[in-house]
């Protein structure tokens, strides 16, 4: 990607993530042009586990910190982290306003691709405006909505907010054993989301299960 600060366009970018264990999540303009990022489905997890980082505190932030960094550093842009503060980047607004992730009947948000298993990993803010997709239907359209009624204490459900003590105390148990291993019940049910490695979704679990709720 050559002098890629001027020449880069959206497919460019697309196109180049995968190689570095990262796929394009959708762009909005703002103060120039802010490209979202996340693990690709494929790439990323024999990627992370084969880097320095792996093995060392924190190796999910520190890989993207420094892959997504030195992208940024290479086409003329600014990294943008979900970690790191606070202050907080506003990623969550940022996906929305990038109209490929929409809200789902059990509360997070869902990517019209990558379904519930959508996670960001940093952005890249290029300061012009480039050409980016028009937005995209939800694929809450038309589903039956198996992300209700998948997660066996309730804790996601159309009911009510997320209730997180409900299932860190879920994954405590025996029969918790399921979700920590393989993932949440509740992202795996969801139609669009892809598979993944189960010692990826076990890594993260650990992660949110371990650490999250310190």
């Amino acid at each position: 990607m050559a002098d890629a600060a001027v020449g880069a366009t959206y497919d460019d970018l697309a196109a180049h993530a995968p190689g570095l264990g990262l796929t394009v999540l959708g762009a909005l303009h703002e103060d120039g042009t802010v490209v979202l990022l996340g693990p690709d489905p494929d790439r990323f997890w024999p990627i992370l586990t084969a880097a320095p980082e792996w093995g060392a505190p924190d190796p999910v932030d520190r890989w993207s910190a420094r892959v997504i960094g030195a992208w940024a550093t290479e086409i003329g842009a600014t990294a943008r982290f979900p970690f790191g503060g606070p202050p907080w980047e506003p990623f969550l607004r940022w996906a929305t306003a990038s109209g490929r992730c929409h809200p789902s009947p059990v509360g997070p948000l869902v990517h019209d691709a990558l379904g519930l298993m959508v996670s960001f990993r940093g952005a890249l803010h290029l300061p012009r405006r480039i050409a980016i997709p028009a937005p995209s239907p939800s694929p809450c359209r038309g589903c039956t909505a198996p992300c209700t009624t998948a997660c066996p204490v309730g804790a996601l459900s159309d009911a009510h907010p997320y209730d997180v003590p409900a299932c860190h105390a879920f994954l405590d148990t025996p029969a918790g054993e399921a979700c920590l291993s393989g993932g949440c019940l509740v992202r795996r049910a969801c139609p669009a989301s892809p598979a993944r490695p189960a010692a990826q979704s076990a890594h993260h679990m650990a992660h949110f299960h371990q650490v999250e709720r310190q």
